[in-house]
């Protein structure tokens, strides 16, 4: 029942899905409870709706089949809860582009689905719009935390984006739960600790550094991570190590870390930062993968003034 009411949200607030709009559900093996529960109360939402279910991906941000990308570009709404994230994908780009809307949900567990989708969206929009307003027009952010992060930012003229999750306009598009604002930054140099959730992981156990020089990561202390970098090295060479964005989680009531990045990343008083790609959040990279990093108890300095990050609900 709880699935069905997150279901709900989903595609009810988040998508605003109205009776005559097509609707596409792509899932893979991994998450096919899920897509299966979305495709059904779809059914109860409009009657053009599409089930699709292909092999999970080997990494993150790899391109879908060229058939579920085809497809994307179809329908009024597309959900992809997979296994491995297409939200750093051209045919996730192509689609939206399109005038479709639509929304990930990689790495979906039933446990992320029913805490992460049982949230006021509008209070998430407010946060969001909230903190943009405080942030843009910023050229430089320093991020320090507790556990060794010291590193700063260059934005230059680059945007922040919002991910409240409500998609009710054509080529609108979130993370599924949502809640964070984010920038691709031109460059930075320094350090950052992730000491909160990172696949293939999970919660960590202890501190992951990443040293960044120039835009680039240059140093990696976890050897699993390391070795997803280099395995992407091979086919785009130092894109692979791009630093590819700075996040700010403003879900309110994620309260704790799970060890889910979809969840992780949006509670409030955390910051991630990725590496990878960032051609779909503003940037010019392409790479065949996008790594996000949870940091705890973080500090932003905004052109050298401390911003105020939103905190969690009691």
């Amino acid at each position: 029942m709880l699935l069905k009411q997150a279901s709900f949200t989903a595609l009810s607030q988040c998508m605003g899905i109205q009776q005559g709009e097509s609707c596409l559900i792509i899932t893979d093996s991994v998450c096919k409870d899920i897509g299966e529960c979305l495709y059904e109360v779809a059914l109860d939402l409009t009657t053009d709706v599409t089930l699709l279910l292909y092999p999970p991906g080997n990494q993150h941000g790899e391109e879908p089949p060229s058939d579920v990308a085809a497809a994307m570009l179809e329908y009024d709404i597309f959900l992809a809860a997979t296994s491995k994230s297409i939200t750093h994908t051209r045919a996730r780009t192509e689609a939206t582009n399109s005038g479709s809307r639509g929304a990930t949900l990689p790495g979906i567990t039933k446990e992320v689905m029913t805490k992460g989708l049982c949230s006021n969206y509008d209070a998430i929009r407010s946060t969001c719009d909230d903190l943009i307003r405080t942030l843009e027009g910023s050229k430089t952010i320093r991020l320090t935390s507790p556990s060794g992060t010291d590193i700063e930012f260059h934005l230059g003229s680059r945007s922040w984006h919002s991910d409240h999750g409500i998609n009710h306009n054509p080529g609108d598009f979130s993370n599924l739960p949502a809640g964070e604002v984010y920038i691709s930054p031109i460059s930075a140099d320094g350090k950052f600790v992730v000491d909160g959730t990172m696949m293939p992981h999970g919660l960590l156990k202890e501190p992951i550094e990443f040293e960044v020089l120039d835009g680039y990561v240059t140093y990696i202390s976890d050897n699993d991570i390391k070795n997803q970098v280099e395995i992407a090295a091979k086919d785009v060479g130092k894109n692979a190590y791009n630093l590819a964005e700075l996040g700010i989680g403003t879900n309110l009531d994620v309260v704790e870390l799970i060890g889910s990045v979809l969840l992780d990343e949006k509670a409030a008083g955390t910051v991630h930062v990725a590496i990878g790609d960032d051609k779909g959040i503003g940037g010019d990279v392409e790479a065949p993968l996008h790594l996000d990093g949870i940091i705890r108890n973080p500090s932003i300095y905004a052109d050298g003034v401390k911003i105020s990050l939103p905190s969690p609900s009691p």
